[in-house]
């Protein structure tokens, strides 16, 4: 599996190291987010991870939903369950990080697995600054430049067929609903396959601290984002 490297399984578990994690982010998805630094005080396991090892373990349902409720940090064992309609991800002393949802036929197509990954998470690397300074500047918001709390929520995936080797994501459209000093952000895409389309899905995050949109803070904040991805880069 190309994501083999980012995590290790200790007595059949699943279990990541700080370094795991942050390399994940940053060579699979792009995403410089603070919160996957290594030496990040409030450090956690990318969800996209968490979704990549899904896919490989289970396969690709034509139907998928990913309900994220908890932050994984480093050491954390979690236990994998037997396949079923419906999964919850918990650590050893039962406490839960994820539920999955799974209907229709199911893939385990190595290179259907590869690409879908590879699409879902190189798109989903994006949201900092490409997507989500956007609909920031339209409500006239912003998170906290020096301590971002954008939480990834839930996604769902529905795929019409899975006889496609190399599905392409794109964005179909992007939703920020405010209330107070906490956002709600919704991003929807569809795959295509050799132009046609044959799935589609959305991806649902949270932001916390909210408060007034500043240009020079949000460009401060662009340009350190950008200047981690120079630092690893080289």
């Amino acid at each position: 599996m190309i994501i083999d490297r980012y995590f290790s399984e200790p007595n059949g578990n699943v279990c990541f190291t700080r370094e795991q994690g942050s390399n994940f982010a940053k060579q699979m998805a792009d995403d410089f987010n603070p919160l996957h630094d290594i030496d990040a005080k409030r450090f956690c396991i990318p969800g996209d991870l968490l979704f990549s090892i899904i896919l490989a373990k289970y396969g690709i349902s034509q139907h998928m939903e990913f309900v994220f409720s908890g932050m994984v940090v480093a050491g954390v064992q979690l236990l994998m369950p037997e396949p079923a309609e419906e999964m919850h991800i918990n650590d050893e002393e039962g406490r839960e990080y994820l539920r999955v949802k799974r209907a229709g036929n199911v893939s385990h197509d190595e290179s259907l697995l590869q690409n879908l990954t590879q699409s879902y998470v190189q798109f989903s690397g994006q949201t900092f600054p490409h997507i989500l300074v956007p609909l920031l500047a339209e409500q006239n918001v912003m998170i906290r430049p020096d301590r971002p709390l954008v939480i990834y929520e839930s996604m769902s995936i529905d795929l019409d067929r899975l006889d496609v080797e190399k599905p392409l994501l794109r964005g179909d459209y992007n939703k920020l609903e405010v209330n107070g000093k906490r956002g709600s952000v919704e991003l929807a895409f569809h795959l295509e396959d050799d132009g046609e389309v044959v799935g589609r899905g959305k991806k649902h995050m949270l932001l916390m601290g909210l408060r007034e949109y500043d240009e020079d803070a949000i460009e401060g904040a662009i340009s350190s984002y950008n200047d981690s991805k120079l630092s690893f880069s080289t």
